[in-house]
């Protein structure tokens, strides 16, 4: 059969084209899911609102307050209190320790200082490092110092002393390029101006009158950095050094970690919170013992009370002579 010219309809298509177009269930998805999707979220709105306002209302649960020390040598950890102890005590129990599960006698004693950063108008210390002269070494290891001076007659006594490189303005570039690295950094004041450019890359590295590195005293310099034992903050409040071998004597280790606690206390100034808040000390192989802070921290406020007395005495001493002097 032949197709319909024009005027010609077939059968059936004039009733389809009469039948308005209805909107598919494909076209109509997409907003259905849309307002779903909304309607979800806000539900899930409003029940985390009611949960936290729930939350609110509701009291929080009494917590048992954690009992002082255990009867049992064995028991759950989390109902007691972490025991402390004396710091010539905790060094008699790492010597101990070792004895006991015969593990080397000449490892490594470590500690863990926790710091209090926190300062007035919510200021803190920023994160440092510094090196101390032990008065008991405990290794054989000698730092890599690096002395800046474009004098030869000092270039001479710091080589004499034994500065690994010496040397002025020209190691700027083998500085900056990695090619020359050294343990401390230490220069003189005429040669500072000249080392600007090094001030980014060295940091806290950099020679400054702050950590002794900056000054004319080069064999002073030199020894006390080829000898010195450095210490760093980490995670923001936290150092952890070595400070001993476990076969020393007991008195050297202790004088050890006194002299390093004094030199962290320097960091924060003394009328606020001590800066040093917790501190374990541990052998490479034993675990961490609590240490008690008393004798070990700076006795900064005897010395401030006895300087107040001390005023006091000195105006009950002005006194009498003032009457008599009245009289």
């Amino acid at each position: 059969a032949l197709a319909p010219r024009c005027g010609w309809v077939l059968p059936g298509l004039e009733q389809r084209l009469a039948v308005p177009a209805a909107v598919s269930p494909a076209t109509a998805r997409p907003y259905a899911a849309a307002a779903a999707k909304a309607a979800k979220k806000d539900a899930k709105r409003s029940r985390q609102e009611k949960a936290k306002e729930a939350a609110k209302e509701k009291p929080l649960p009494r917590r048992r307050p954690l009992m002082s020390k255990p009867v049992d040598d064995v028991y759950l950890t989390w109902l007691y209190r972490r025991p402390s102890y004396g710091l010539e005590q905790a060094v008699g129990m790492l010597k101990r320790f070792q004895e006991l599960d015969f593990t080397h006698p000449k490892q490594f004693v470590y500690i863990n200082v926790f710091l209090d950063m926190a300062l007035q108008k919510k200021k803190k210390v920023d994160p440092f490092s510094s090196g101390v002269a032990l008065p008991h070494r405990f290794t054989d290891e000698v730092n890599k110092v690096l002395v800046f001076t474009e004098n030869e007659q000092e270039a001479e006594v710091a080589r004499e002393h034994g500065a690994a490189i010496v040397g002025g303005v020209e190691l700027i570039k083998w500085i900056l390029e990695d090619e020359i690295q050294a343990d401390f950094y230490v220069a003189v004041p005429a040669i500072i101006p000249k080392l600007i450019p090094l001030r980014n890359k060295l940091k806290k590295k950099y020679p400054s009158t702050r950590r002794n590195s900056l000054g004319s005293d080069i064999p002073k310099m030199v020894q006390f950095f080829r000898e010195c034992h450095e210490y760093s903050v980490e995670d923001e409040s936290v150092i952890k050094t070595r400070i001993a071998r476990l076969d020393m004597p007991t008195e050297h280790i202790i004088a050890n970690l006194k002299t390093i606690i004094q030199d962290i206390c320097t960091f924060k100034p003394s009328n606020f919170d001590p800066i040093v808040q917790r501190l374990v000390i541990r052998s490479s192989t034993s675990e961490g013992l609590l240490l008690n802070l008393d004798g070990i921290l700076p006795q900064v406020e005897k010395a401030e009370e006895k300087e107040e007395e001390e005023d006091a005495a000195d105006k009950d001493e002005q006194k009498p002579v003032q009457e008599s002097i009245s009289t």
